[in-house]
């Protein structure tokens, strides 16, 4: 089971109030467009668990994916006024990895591009199992050491592709960068996380290899130079 969000919809009513008051235009619009906005029990009952998982590949511990995902979830209720129909699940990958970002930023005084929250509600929805989602969201230390060692540009793009699924066209969308810039990003982490894992590399003299979960299977493929 994912730890819960840890937020009541108590926890932002001023801040959606005034976000609510402030973006009545941009929710008129939508709503003349005959869209509802999910209640506040509908956001977290359906996209908490995939938000903790991206949040955690992100962060790489417990304590930073549910702080990554609480500020998430406030962003997503700050921001349902301007949110424009679409890919709900897209939506919700900028905001988290923008989130991300924006936290390493100000940790280590790395400059980034700032994201904006709209491009990825194109994004396609990708629908996994809660038994799935766990395990996905659940490596073996040294594969998660090697993603924490990873610079936070080549780790959201690592994990966006590798773990997520995402394409390179679609993490473009999410990231606002160049297709030349996603493949040059993708290509430098998975060299790095080869180096890193290259204990994992298969030995001939051993036969089998350890069963692993559909996105740990391909960061193995990474290690042992596969992909």
């Amino acid at each position: 089971m994912y730890p819960t969000v840890g937020l009541r919809k108590d926890d932002v009513t001023t801040t959606s109030d005034r976000a609510a008051t402030q973006t009545a235009p941009e929710m008129s619009s939508v709503q003349d467009q005959s869209w509802v906005p999910p209640t506040w029990e509908e956001i977290v009952t359906e996209h908490s668990a995939r938000v903790y998982r991206l949040a955690y590949r992100l962060t790489g511990n417990m304590h930073d994916a549910e702080d990554l995902t609480h500020d998430v979830f406030i962003r997503v209720f700050r921001s349902l006024g301007s949110y424009q129909p679409g890919t709900f699940e897209g939506w919700l990958h900028r905001i988290t990895t923008n989130a991300f970002l924006d936290k390493m930023r100000r940790k280590q005084r790395i400059r980034f591009d700032a994201l904006s929250d709209d491009a990825a509600a194109r994004l396609p929805t990708r629908e996994v199992g809660p038994e799935q989602s766990y395990s996905d969201s659940h490596f073996d230390d040294d594969v998660q050491r090697a993603l924490d060692a990873l610079s936070p540009d080549f780790r959201a793009a690592v994990v966006l592709c590798d773990i997520e699924g995402l394409s390179y066209e679609e993490i473009a969308t999410v990231l606002d960068i160049k297709l030349g810039t996603v493949r040059s990003r993708i290509h430098r982490g998975r060299s790095q996380l080869r180096t890193a894992l290259a204990h994992r590399a298969p030995d001939p003299s051993r036969t089998g290899t350890p069963s692993r979960s559909r996105r740990g299977f391909a960061i193995g493929r990474v290690a042992t130079g596969t992909r």
